[in-house]
């Protein structure tokens, strides 16, 4: 789903401008007084986020009574956008007119002040420590606190339906119920439940829900980015894109799509909606590349592929990338750098595919006339680069934190939409002074268009923030463990692929973001939980990236692939059509995660050194263009079976080398489970034991793999070592008889009566699992070969290079 609204490109008809406002609505159409009020609002949001995350009332002294504190700050924020939500978006679209109803008007006023209550009373709130406030009216006592809650409650859930749609109101309202109503629920998921009063308190006055962490971020953080890429849109940085990706690759083969999807990656740095950069590039990109010969389901495709693929690249990721950062308490520094590798090699495959699709179809470049020259294109937009530049040099150059990174290069920015007006008006005489107030114009425009862009966020992020307090206040969080376990049988494969699906079905209905957080809040925590269990080390943040990834490949997944829609208003294509054909291109987007959760070099993740890192991305690109080569079944010429079979071992060796190494080099190898009870096998400190379990539970067996490290000062019996017992029934089976107190193994789960069907010992002298690389390469070799020697072949009536 889209994540921000964009201003619409020059140059569309009117009939394509209505079909993309009813693909992504944007809301109702305003007569010029509202306008400018609603502008008004939308602007004094822009400058309150710039104000708190501005250091100036930090350092004046005179200004330390305007210093925001974050709980405030966050009611503010969300008070904004249910304020501009309401007075935007009308009740119903067929009923919608350009005037405002007074219901709406008084619905945002209602909603702004249940906002705007926490902010303004946070520090008795806080003294209070959970006792809600009650009046006494008239002998009456009316618990206050708890009908302001609930009233906040259904404001947002009105706000939500109405800015981003039903299915996001659905999944909150559940898990209000949920909470509700616990104690009815099965045993396995079945809590004492809460109380309506403390619900009400615990989701709309406390810091732990609405007001949580995710609506925290984009106070902090997310705001800022959008508004960053709104000023330089504003400032015509997204038309610099575009003219500089036709003059890098217009002229080759197939030209225009490589542009497209360039031009895409350098809107996705700035831009964190799918749809929004759809409209942006793709309306210029669809219509040459179809000028050119490429159909109009493949020219939709790839811009949509394109487009989608803006969202996992750093630094804005599709606002996700700082509340990734929070969920998983690592620095932002920390999740860009983990997603550079990933994101790359994405759009590198799709230029990859976008020239094999040029070559079957047999397509040229654009004629170098219409193709604008590199160095003065790049030299006319260079000031764009210039706050990029500051922004990514503050990031991880300097270290500073994100707010304050962005904050300087707003105001850069700022600077340089002044002096470009200025300029332009030096070169041509005119007004100096008109020029001034010209560039003033386009800043508080951009101002308007920031604070636009975010309302749907803002309002997606709070929504989000109802699951998020539903999940700690009823403790769902302990109980899905059981619950997955019990689904999943314990098995974390199908546990990853339950995961990935319940990311595609949410996202079919909420936006990137939401989708998310609903689901890293739920499924997370127990991923890693039971890959522990499975005797897998999962990063935490490699199974929120994880998460991430299927959350937005639900923007190419038909039936309900937005962003296909808009590109398919723009190429005159079938919908659906093109909504397969970017899933088939996007094949390469969903498969990463499930490289990098089992890999974790690809997000540099234990990468020790430079040139560690440059060969984990080298062979990972070589192995994403083997897959790319494979799904398309195209490399110089037609890949053959046999070819796609050796393509297909080269990926793996190149993704997961160790799959390989492991076949010939295990990593554990087996113990006699007899001589191990007897204390006949000496291990060696340092290394790692894996004992494999059956475990009888009510929902049947469960196959569980511990892994527990043997200390480097570990002597005598390795049963008192792992704080085990183990002895043989009659059966000839080995299980637990005890297990010492506060022992290894009681520490990592082992409990009585649990079946022994394996022990393990790891190997510490194998070979490096880098020495499948070479024999991968020259797998790949053979097959390049091949396809060389075959398109020699096939000259005469081959498609020209």
């Amino acid at each position: 789903m889209a994540e921000t609204s964009s201003s619409t490109p020059e140059g569309l008809t009117p009939d394509l401008e209505k079909t993309l406002e009813d693909i992504e609505y944007t809301g109702r159409k305003h007569s010029t007084s509202t306008t400018k009020i609603l502008g008004i609002i939308a602007a004094s949001w822009s400058l309150f986020q710039l104000w708190i995350a501005s250091p100036i009332p930090f350092e004046v002294s005179w200004l330390k009574f305007a210093i925001i504190s974050d709980s405030p700050a966050r009611s503010t924020h969300l008070a904004f956008a249910l304020l501009l939500v309401f007075l935007v978006f009308p009740m119903s679209r067929r009923r919608a007119s350009s005037t405002i109803p007074w219901t709406d008007v008084a619905l945002a006023l209602l909603a702004c002040f249940c906002a705007l209550y926490p902010a303004l009373n946070w520090a008795n709130i806080a003294t209070r420590a959970g006792i809600l406030l009650e009046l006494d009216v008239f002998g009456f006592t009316i618990p206050f606190e708890a009908i302001l809650g609930w009233v906040g409650i259904i404001c947002l859930l009105e706000a939500t339906r109405r800015g981003i749609g039903l299915p996001l109101v659905c999944v909150a309202s559940v898990f209000i119920l949920y909470s509700i109503f616990g104690q009815q629920m099965p045993d396995l998921i079945s809590h004492k439940g809460v109380s309506l009063s403390r619900l009400s308190g615990y989701q709309w006055l406390s810091n732990e829900a609405i007001f949580g962490i995710p609506i925290e971020v984009t106070t902090s953080f997310v705001f800022l980015f959008v508004l960053f890429g709104a000023i330089l849109d504003k400032a015509g940085a997204g038309r610099f894109f575009l003219n500089l990706a036709f003059s890098m690759v217009g002229q080759f083969s197939g030209g225009p799509a490589k542009a497209a999807i360039l031009a895409s990656g350098m809107t996705g740095l700035i831009s964190g909606s799918s749809i929004a950069n759809v409209v942006t590039t793709g309306t210029f990109t669809i219509p040459v590349m179809k000028r050119i010969g490429m159909p109009a389901v493949k020219a939709g495709a790839i811009e949509v592929a394109a487009s989608v693929n803006g969202q996992i690249m750093p630094p804005i990721m599709g606002a996700a990338a700082f509340i990734i950062a929070e969920f998983v308490g690592v620095t932002y520094n920390d999740v860009i750098i983990a997603a550079f590798i990933p994101a790359f090699i994405c759009y590198i495959a799709l230029l990859y595919i976008s020239h094999m699709e040029a070559q079957k179809l047999g397509l040229r470049g654009l004629p170098k006339e219409e193709v604008p020259a590199f160095m003065p294109t790049l030299m006319s937009g260079l000031h764009f680069l210039i706050p990029v530049g500051l922004l990514v040099y503050l990031l991880l150059i300097e270290r500073w934190t994100p707010a304050s990174a962005v904050f300087y290069s707003i105001n850069l920015m700022f600077l340089i939409i002044i002096a470009q007006k200025l300029w332009s008006a030096h070169k041509t005489g005119a007004s100096m002074g008109q020029a001034f107030m010209a560039g003033l114009t386009d800043i508080y425009g951009g101002l308007i268009v920031g604070a636009r862009n975010m309302i749907t966020i803002a309002i997606a992020v709070g929504a989000a923030g109802i699951i998020v307090g539903s999940v700690s206040s009823t403790g769902l969080n302990n109980a899905l463990i059981s619950v997955v376990e019990a689904i999943s049988g314990g098995n974390i494969y199908i546990l990853l692929f339950m995961t990935s699906i319940l990311c595609l079905i949410l996202g079919m209905g909420l936006p990137t973001t939401a989708n998310y957080v609903v689901v890293a809040s739920l499924l997370a925590g127990v991923v890693v939980e039971l890959g522990n269990a499975a005797g897998l080390v999962l990063p935490l943040i490699a199974v929120h990236l994880y998460v991430f990834y299927f959350g937005l490949m639900a923007d190419v997944t038909p039936p309900v692939c937005l962003a296909a829609f808009a590109a398919s208003a723009i190429s005159r294509a079938d919908p659906l059509k093109t909504g397969f054909q970017a899933f088939f291109y996007e094949i390469r987007t969903a498969m990463l995660p499930v490289v990098f959760i089992f890999n974790t070099e690809l997000l540099l993740i234990g990468v020790e050194s430079f040139w560690h890192g440059l060969m984990v991305f080298v062979v990972s690109l070589i192995a994403i263009l083997c897959f790319s080569s494979l799904t398309q079944r195209w490399m110089f010429t037609r890949v053959k079976l046999w070819e796609m079979a050796v393509l297909f071992i080269v990926m793996v060796g190149l993704f997961r080398p160790n799959i390989y190494m492991s076949q010939i080099y295990p990593d554990f190898i087996e113990l006699d489970p007899a001589k191990f009870v007897a204390g006949e096998i000496q291990i060696e400190p340092g290394r790692d034991i894996r004992v494999h379990v059956t475990r009888s539970t009510e929902y049947g067996d469960r196959f569980k793999l511990f892994r527990i490290p043997i200390p480097e000062d570990a002597d005598g019996d390795i049963q008192k070592v792992l704080g085990l017992t183990l002895e043989r029934d009659v059966a000839g089976n080995y299980f637990v008889s005890d297990v010492s107190f506060e022992g290894k193994a009681e520490k990592i789960g082992i409990t009585w009566d649990d079946l022994i069907t394996g022990i393990e010992v790891e190997q510490l002298d194998r070979p490096a699992k880098a020495w499948v690389y070479p024999f991968m390469l020259i797998l790949l070799g053979v097959v390049i070969f091949a396809q060389l020697k075959r398109r020699r072949e096939e000259a005469p009536s081959a498609v020209p290079a």
